[in-house]
């Protein structure tokens, strides 16, 4: 998952979208596509692919972030649809955290926000209790 350099729409050179859509979409369906034939044969497993907030709401300067994030949402909702009774796919908003990544959107501002270390202490027991009655169903690590 990439984000650039806050810019408007226009000003984005075309390499730089191209290069996000690629790995913030395609990587995502690249991955769905080599491991998801083997959960669908056993019938079972839980596909979780992250979005963010910006993947449910826009702010400027960011919409190549924010539509490759809308993009997960469908992709993962559609993909639920599509899953065997018993299996589920997650669109998974994991909230604020201070990361590199927000470090570039939100300058020194990006401090203020959780530290990776204290999100995973609430995201992997989140994670690990989604079921299969969570198909489909966009969620949020507060």
């Amino acid at each position: 998952m990439i984000i650039w350099r806050n810019l408007s729409l226009w000003e984005i050179p075309s390499e730089e979208f191209s290069d996000l859509i690629d790995i913030n979409i395609k990587g995502v369906a690249n991955i769905i596509r080599h491991f998801v034939p083997a959960m669908v044969k056993k019938k079972r497993g839980i596909i979780v692919n992250f979005s963010s907030g910006w993947g449910r709401s826009t702010s400027a300067q960011v919409a190549p972030y924010c539509a490759s994030k809308w993009a997960i949402e469908g992709l993962t909702r559609s993909l639920a649809q599509e899953l065997p009774t018993g299996m589920a796919a997650i669109p998974l908003n994991p909230g604020i955290i201070h990361t590199d990544m927000l470090s570039i959107s939100f300058g020194e501002e990006a401090a203020n926000y959780t530290p990776v270390s204290d999100w995973v202490l609430k995201a992997v027991p989140f994670i690990l209790k989604l079921k299969p009655k969570d198909n489909g169903i966009p969620l949020t690590i507060s």
